[in-house]
């Protein structure tokens, strides 16, 4: 990972656009709709450090290069950090291609290498990212500290927003109807169903891209890692980073760790996973076998 995505909170901030022309407006639309304040600069005016003081971001947008050095020196003397358009060696973070759902935003940079593969990505991921989504991840936020106080352990909040994001309440979200959302969802966090756990057998021979979305879903998901040895880097590089990872123990441990509501991805590189499939179910533990070695 060459830059690091970082999403920024802008509520509250001062955002400044300095220059004009194209670039310049193509720059002030990102923020079209956003809580920040935009302050938009042309001129000598630009070339002010004080102009830029109590910025958290600044963005400029010109086609003279004099005005573009003069404005990023003067908005660094300033402490801000700055992005140039179309002049990667004067940026100090570069702009991704945006998928704007309201509280869910998606991006895709690379870096400032090739702005139109970014571009071209985003097109395609963004067919993908129903209107909805934002409605969906507004209904959680709303209802963030209920969750964790109702379900403290993580494992188990994880459990039931899982299973939440795929009921009613989400559904309801997803189609404009808040009210009903927030009842629906409080309703099943007042069932204290926070989700059963299982046991979910992966294929890790790889390459990465021969897993099914629903394989790569599970690994996003897992609570725990158990890997036989050989298995392959990218498929164990698509789980979360923060997933246990353990050893590979006996069945008994695997129905121990179910039992508690955890999802367990057990990525397997051999047929011995069979026996171990069948041991779990007969101890009543909820496996699935996703697309895997034969």
């Amino acid at each position: 990972m060459d830059a690091f995505p970082a999403f920024f909170p802008l509520a509250g901030r001062v955002v400044v656009v300095a220059g004009t022309g194209p670039a310049a407006e193509a720059k002030a639309r990102l923020f079209d709709g956003s809580p920040a304040r935009i302050i938009r600069l042309a001129g000598e005016a630009a070339f002010n450090p004080k102009a830029y003081a109590g910025a958290s971001l600044v963005f400029i947008g010109s086609d003279d290069d004099a005005f573009a050095e003069a404005a990023a020196a003067a908005a660094r003397a300033a402490r801000v950090p700055v992005n140039v358009a179309d002049r990667p060696a004067l940026c100090d973070f570069t702009t991704p291609a945006v998928i704007d759902r309201g509280e869910v935003v998606a991006a895709i940079g690379t870096g400032g290498a090739s702005p139109m593969l970014a571009t071209l990505l985003r097109q395609d991921i963004e067919a993908r990212v129903p209107e909805g989504a934002g409605r969906v991840a507004a209904l959680f936020r709303g209802l963030q500290d209920e969750v964790r106080q109702a379900l403290p352990e993580p494992h188990r909040r994880r459990a039931f927003l899982r299973a939440a994001l795929n009921g009613p309440a989400a559904r309801a979200a997803m189609e404009g109807d808040m009210e009903r959302a927030s009842r629906l969802l409080r309703d099943a966090l007042a069932s204290g169903h926070a989700g059963a756990g299982m046991v979910q057998f992966i294929d890790a021979r790889g390459p990465a891209e021969r897993l099914s979305l629903k394989a790569a879903r599970a690994l996003a998901a897992a609570d725990v890692l158990i890997a036989d040895e050989g298995a392959d880097a990218e498929v164990m590089g698509l789980a979360r980073r923060d997933a246990d990872r353990l050893e590979h123990g006996a069945p008994e441990r695997l129905a121990e760790l179910a039992a508690r509501g955890l999802k367990v991805a057990r990525l397997v590189t051999a047929v011995e996973w069979r026996r171990e499939a069948q041991a779990l179910a007969e101890l009543g533990v909820e496996i699935e076998v996703l697309p895997i070695a034969t």
